[in-house]
């Protein structure tokens, strides 16, 4: 599963965690501003915004799973089983692929309001890249510097939805999952007051206890819970360092450790990497799952106007510095 977030101090911050059980090989990919988007049934689109994201490449095309433009728009997909429901073609509709989806957004959108008005006639439609790349169930976060919106397409058609919470894991479907965090309003980053009784003396006995009853587990709806409530309670200096530290620091909250979730024939999913886009910059940043080193990448380092596809491949063996 996934976790993707929302961050802001002095700059704007993007990013998610991607939990499976496997990679595809993925790299940071840069798409620059020449790069000819080909579509399966809306029009190619020669001349656009770069982006910079997380990709597997196939056959020159990059399939991404998250990322930024260089207006500062970001976009994720995330792991959406049985809720997802891609629908047939739709004359005068604009007919997207799951995969094509992100690129189309970034492609061409500003921000959010951009975002809103493409997503008036869109359709996401089931078409797949290929036989052996069938297209995922997914739904997607859009963020700019401001806010962010959810993207479901589901059985009654395409829901967008407000984000004020700037968080996206799983199932179920995002007006559920905010709805269940009425069950935590409770919680708190102060020490409880004893409300059990009055007729006991109950003391604290440990720093944290105002949190208690805030989910551990590594189910998608108690990620969503945990995450926005380290993310809402979270504070972080304005420098590079410490915002994108802090970052990383509220998804390593709801990171997954290769044991903890048994997927059957000897698999377990792990968070494979952690991304954190600085929106305002350009500039992505990564840790994977062997390497908890950062490492970041930025976009307007490269020339952003050619046509052929920039690929990082992601540094996956452990960095450690050692002092003596």
């Amino acid at each position: 599963m996934c976790t993707a977030i929302t961050y802001s101090t002095k700059d704007h911050y993007f990013g998610r965690n991607l939990d499976l059980e496997y990679s595809y090989k993925e790299t940071v990919t840069i798409t620059p501003r020449n790069y000819e988007f080909k579509f399966r049934k809306v029009e190619n689109i020669n001349n656009h915004y770069a982006i910079i994201g997380m990709a597997y490449v196939a056959n020159d095309y990059p399939l991404y799973y998250d990322g930024i433009n260089e207006k500062g728009l970001g976009m994720a997909g995330l792991n959406f089983p049985k809720n997802a429901d891609y629908k047939e073609i739709i004359e005068g509709k604009e007919n997207v692929a799951p995969f094509e989806f992100i690129p189309y957004v970034l492609s061409q959108c500003d921000n959010i309001e951009d975002a809103k008005k493409i997503l008036d006639n869109i359709n996401i439609a089931q078409i797949n890249f290929s036989e052996e790349l069938p297209a995922s169930p997914l739904h997607w976060i859009i963020a700019d510097k401001e806010k962010s919106i959810i993207v479901e397409s589901v059985k009654e058609g395409l829901k967008v939805y407000d984000n004020p919470v700037g968080v996206l894991t799983n199932n179920p479907t995002f007006d559920m999952q905010l709805f269940n965090l009425n069950n935590y309003m409770s919680l708190s980053t102060e020490q409880p007051a004893n409300n059990f009784s009055k007729e006991l003396n109950l003391e604290t006995y440990s720093r944290g206890m105002g949190a208690m009853g805030l989910p551990g587990d590594l189910s998608s709806a108690s990620r969503f819970v945990k995450a926005t409530f380290t993310k809402m309670n979270s504070k972080s200096g304005d420098t590079e360092s410490e915002s994108i530290s802090q970052f990383f620091h509220i998804l390593s909250s709801v990171y997954q450790q290769r044991g903890c979730v048994y997927m059957g024939e000897g698999k377990y999913e792990i968070t494979i990497y952690s991304s954190c886009c600085n929106m305002d910059k350009g500039i992505y940043y990564y840790t994977t799952y062997e390497n908890s080193q950062i490492t970041g990448i930025d976009m307007n380092k490269e020339d952003l106007n050619t046509s052929k596809l920039i690929n990082y491949n992601l540094i996956n063996g452990q960095q450690i510095c050692m002092q003596n």
